[in-house]
């Protein structure tokens, strides 16, 4: 029990027929895009931010950083 071929080909061809071939093809280049731009966000060494380093005042540890605290 599942979907068979026929049962595809009729979904695809409802979808062919409300969205049409270049909102399609539109569609999948976007699609395409993101994971492309996932996969080398996943593949970059994260950067570490200089302005979230902890730095030394007189002894005492001071964190900066350009964040907003939300209260």
């Amino acid at each position: 029990m599942g979907i068979g071929i026929w049962e595809l080909v009729l979904i695809l061809g409802i979808v062919i027929v409300v969205f049409g071939t270049k909102k399609i093809k539109t569609i999948g280049g976007d699609l395409g895009g993101a994971i492309k731009s996932f996969r080398s966000a996943m593949n970059e060494p994260e950067e570490v931010k200089t302005a979230d380093k902890p730095r030394t005042i007189d002894g005492e540890a001071e964190v900066v950083s350009d964040k907003k605290d939300n209260i």
